[in-house]
């Protein structure tokens, strides 16, 4: 098995099991090992069962080539005593006090086992209605995905895996404005994706410039009217602002609802590629389309023979887990056996691209995309045939549209365009179906190594072409693109285009030409950049209406604090460890120095936080608790270490890097009640106030400056470029991508 280093380190961090010390017990081929006996070991159940030694080594061979990998959990908990082997799940919520909370305990045992949750809201009666057993008045939707998102957060502090929401309200819902605003400000129900439940109806109106109606859920009135259009641009103006809400077509999910004799889809799981009904799991899994390949009269085409056996095994193995499964609630073990839905996708589809020659805007590849997918979607039916033959169909079948068509499936979907980012980093390969989003990027090796990570496919062409240098691969980590490089072929230029270079028509067109083959949705991230227009992001979510898919995800680059950019080297003022022949000794501290002192709200009552610089830059940080209680010895010790990082030479901006994003419990709960917290924890404070420091340095000479900054607004706020934000884990720079937050370098990732 050839893994890269990153693979490996991601393996390591997140992966691999550990004994009650922490210490890793298991090497990558012993959990590939327990995962294939694992789920080859249901077999024993079957009459007409397969030879389990048989398949384990078919599972172990197909993930050990790297051919297909399961869902994180899946990897992570097979074999293990946990068991919960799904990604994600889609919970109720009724309107009542007694529904909605057990909505909230149900999420929380969900969160507990490592699985992300899925709810609508539309049910909720709007803020302000009559409540008849009590005479109070409904607070509404939104208000309880605030108590929604203070469980998930502190169910989060204790796991592994962070607990992830999506949160979906109908466009006819009476308070759908008050919904499409409450992510306005990047720091409320940061434990949520949400998404616009949009209906037919809706869009007409939107075309035809007409007035819609307001529905009251538990009335069954209209309430209100309003005009699409202006409901409409709210969405796109938010969206543009900071990527949310998205956008989920209801009516056209429900059309291809495999199983409409049992309900009506209501939401999707977090990343919005899986419409569930109540209570059913994701069960996943992706084909790494890089492997796909065969060599032909010099040049790569598709191996479908390969391909098929693989879907064939993939298919066998992800059914298979669902009886394997330790469910967290026995209703979601009832749904879940009893429609047998299955989310088979890919990966590496841009490195295919890539292999093939084909550049990713292009007709070219829109076709490819048609047939690669035409072919996995009939081919994982077929599989589903075969596996019915043998086990039985699901139980369900005779409440599906497979009845009509007498198509004797063993499940009720096969196919699923998921995220991929974490076991896409451990198969060394593009995440989904998205463009590769850089060429080369720096990649943190320890806290003060950095290495150039070069796309292996660009690298080893590079090489017999004859222009590969590190120096050459620097400049196009910070470029981004090869556009502008003179030192680069324009037919390379041609084909290894950049999610920077791939215009939103091609990413939509793209979702689009996967989506008419998948029975469940595409998870994809349409990449704006920073110039951007409103008008851009309207016609791509009407696009995306138009051209058949079930919801778009946009992203405007630099739009909101979690910053999409990964590339460039932000190494220019740091000390290159590996020159150094002696050990760091901080330069003593300045006799005089200037500075500033800022009082910022934490969950511990105040901080005053100073920071002070001298004539070679910041160089001391102290702080002080404003009263007694919370933790003033963390904070001073936060302080010390930071002081002497500051004079040993260490670069101030990855410094707040490492500091900024860290989350504590006690201020994170404060923040619901108390509008004037901010930020995250103490860290994370001290972090922003030195960030206001650089910023001082930058715009004016400190020496000359007597005024205090502002010290009112020291929320997630990006910098004077609009690129602060790095991943909580690691300090990287992170990637939006499938509907998600992806940290390139160590794996880290909103939804897991």
């Amino acid at each position: 098995m050839k893994l890269t280093d990153n693979a490996l380190k991601v393996l390591k961090k997140r992966y691999l099991a550990k004994d009650e010390d922490g210490h890793i017990t298991e090497t990558p081929e012993d959990m590939f090992d327990r995962v294939a006996r694992t789920i080859a070991a249901d077999e024993k159940k079957y009459k007409n069962a397969d030879d389990t030694g048989k398949l384990t080594k078919e599972f172990y061979d197909m993930m050990t080539n790297l051919d297909f990998l399961p869902n994180s959990p899946t990897l992570m908990n097979a074999g293990r005593p946990l068991g919960q082997l799904s990604a994600c799940f889609v919970l109720p919520v009724g309107d009542s006090m007694e529904e909605i909370f057990d909505a909230i305990k149900y999420a929380a045992i969900i969160h507990k086992s490592g699985g992300g949750t899925g709810f609508s809201f539309s049910r909720l009666r709007p803020k302000g209605a009559t409540v008849r057993t009590t005479g109070g008045v409904a607070s509404g939707p939104v208000s309880f995905m605030k108590v929604f998102n203070s469980a998930t957060e502190a169910v989060k502090q204790g796991g592994t895996r962070r607990g992830a929401n999506m949160g979906i309200l109908r466009v006819d819902h009476p308070d759908i404005l008050e919904f499409i605003k409450c992510k306005q400000d990047n720091n409320d129900i940061t434990n949520f994706n949400i998404s616009v439940g949009i209906t037919e109806k809706f869009i007409n109106a939107v075309q035809k410039d007409e007035y819609y109606s307001l529905i009251d859920p538990h009335t069954k009135e209209i309430v209100k009217t309003l005009r699409a259009r202006e409901v409409f641009d709210l969405i796109v103006d938010m969206a543009w602002n900071n990527g949310e809400p998205g956008i989920v077509f209801l009516d056209r999910i429900n059309e291809k609802n495999p199983v409409p004799g049992i309900g009506e889809i209501e939401s999707t799981n977090p990343c919005g590629e899986q419409p569930l009904l109540p209570y059913e799991s994701c069960n996943l899994g992706s084909i790494n389309l890089a492997n796909m390949l065969k060599y032909d009269k010099n040049e790569y085409i598709v191996d479908y023979k390969k391909l098929k056996k693989v879907v064939f095994s993939a298919v066998h193995f992800l059914d298979n887990v669902i009886d394997v499964n330790c469910y967290p609630l026995p209703q979601i073990d009832e749904m879940t056996q009893a429609n047998r839905k299955i989310g088979l996708g890919v990966m590496g589809f841009a490195d295919m691209l890539y292999r093939m020659k084909v550049p990713y805007n292009s007709k070219q590849a829109l076709k490819l995309a048609d047939e690669i997918m035409t072919f996995i979607d009939k081919a994982s039916k077929e599989a589903s045939c075969e596996l019915a033959k043998k086990r039985g169909i699901f139980p369900n079948w005779d409440k599906s549209i497979f009845r009509e068509k007498n198509l004797r499936v063993r499940n009720a979907t096969t196919t699923t365009i998921a995220p991929t980012g974490t076991i896409s980093i451990i198969a060394g390969v593009s995440s989904g179906i998205e463009p590769a989003f850089a060429l080369a990027f720096v990649r943190k090796v320890m806290d003060n190594e950095e290495l150039l990570d070069v796309n292996p496919i660009f690298k080893d062409m590079a090489v017999k072409r004859g222009f590969y240098n590190d120096s050459l691969m620097r400049r196009v980590s910070a470029a981004g693109t090869l556009k502008g490089l003179d030192d680069i072929p324009d037919d390379i230029k041609k084909v290894y285009v950049t999610a920077l270079d791939t215009e939103p028509y091609w990413h939509i067109s793209m979702q689009a030409a996967f989506q008419k083959h998948v029975d469940n949705a595409v998870s994809k991230t349409v990449n704006f950049p920073n110039k951007a227009t409103k008008d851009d992001v309207r016609r791509v979510y009407l696009m995306a209406y138009d051209m058949g898919c079930k919801g778009v995800t946009i992203y405007r680059d630099g739009s909101r604090d979690t910053q999409v950019l990964n590339i460039g080297d932000s190494s220019s003022n740091k000390v290159d460890i590996e020159d150094l022949d002696e050990p760091l000794i901080p330069r003593e501290r300045p006799q005089i120095t200037r500075g500033i002192t800022e009082k910022v709200r934490v969950g511990c009552g105040n901080l005053y936080i100073t920071v002070n610089y001298d004539e070679n830059g910041i160089c001391e940080v102290f702080t002080n608790v404003g009263r007694a209680g919370g933790c003033p010895s963390q904070s001073e010790a936060t302080s010390r270490l930071t002081s002497v990082a500051l004079r040993s030479g260490m670069d101030v901006k990855e410094l707040v890097g490492q500091l900024k994003g860290i989350r504590c419990l006690s201020t994170i709960r404060q923040k619901e009640r108390d509008k004037r917290i901010k930020v995250l924890s103490c860290p994370d404070a001290i972090a922003r106030v030195i960030e206001k420091v650089m910023d001082m340095k930058d715009e004016t000479n400190p020496e000359d400056s007597d005024g205090d900054p502002d010290t009112q607004d020291n929320g997630d706020e990006k910098d004077q470029k609009g690129h602060t934000a790095t991943c909580p884990e690691c300090g990287s720079k992170i990637e939006h991508e499938s509907g998600c937050v992806i940290c390139p370098n160590c794996g880290y990732s909103k939804c897991s």
